[in-house]
Parts: structure tokens; C-alpha cells; sequence
């Protein structure tokens, strides 16, 4: 079969994109680590599939799946870290004065601060409310932790 012919008379409906060509003693090819590792990853992405991903590049999934279980050995071998403690502070908010503010200022604002966490990292104070999303919060924390 051609070229010609496979784009042409193909049943796919969309021709095909990528042609390999091997010459030489037919060996295997040699993928480097760090192309391994890419591809692994890549696999890995959100709305991928292993089957695409080993399309993309001429593997068999049943390969790509051998190299992300053995990309996940040295991570079951490795030690778990030492946890890491922070000291922390509970307060509880200090009474307002009594008199001038009005009732229900009062129940408002004490609704509003329940369940607030307050951090502080390297003197910058954060406060994190009910309700906060999780990932927007640790996007925060390390970009504190960044930026000292």
C-alpha cells in the first residue's frame, strides 16, 4: 500500500498524521529516561488516556503501562518524610465593648468570624473563612512559603 493510498482511500475519516519508518536490523527503539518520564506524565494529565497517550507515540498501552508501574517503585520504596509541626495559636475574639454598638452588628460580625482560621507565615497574616476553597488556600500558603 502507498502513501497516497492509505490517506486517500482510508476509512477514517480523518488521514493519517505521522508515518515512522525503520530501517536498519530492526532493533527496538531506545527511549531516553527523561522521554520516559515525559510520556509517563503526560499520561497522567487530566482528560488524557493511556490509550491516546500510546497512540501519540507509536507504544502499546500495555507499555506505557509498564513504565508508570515502575516509574511508582521508587516512590513505595522511599521513606515517608518527617512530619512537620507548627505551632499554633487558639484565641478566642475579644468581647467587644458594650454601649454604642448595636445588637445586631454584634450576632453579624460574630457570624462572620466563626470558623475563620487565621495563619501567619514570615509575619504576613492570612485568613481563611468557611467555606474557602482548599487548593486556592494551599496556592497561597506556597506562595508565601516562595516568596521567603
Amino acid at each position: 500500500m502507498t502513501i497516497s493510498e492509505l490517506t486517500l482511500k482510508s476509512n477514517d475519516p480523518e488521514p493519517a498524521r505521522r508515518f515512522e519508518v525503520f530501517t536498519g536490523s530492526g532493533r527496538r527503539r531506545e527511549w531516553l529516561p527523561e522521554e520516559k518520564a515525559r510520556i509517563v506524565a503526560e499520561s497522567y494529565d487530566a482528560g488524557e488516556t493511556v490509550s491516546a497517550v500510546a497512540r501519540r507515540y507509536a507504544l502499546s498501552p500495555q507499555q506505557l503501562f509498564a513504565w508508570r508501574r515502575t516509574a511508582r517503585v521508587p516512590l513505595a520504596n522511599a521513606r515517608a518524610p518527617e512530619p512537620l509541626f507548627v505551632p499554633v495559636v487558639v484565641a478566642a475574639p475579644e468581647p467587644e465593648p458594650a454601649g454604642k454598638r448595636a445588637r445586631s452588628t454584634r450576632k453579624r460580625k460574630a457570624a462572620r468570624e466563626a470558623g475563620v482560621i487565621e495563619l501567619e507565615i514570615d509575619g504576613v497574616a492570612m485568613r481563611v473563612g468557611r467555606g474557602a476553597d482548599a487548593r486556592t488556600v494551599a496556592a497561597v500558603i506556597r506562595a508565601l512559603k516562595a516568596g521567603s
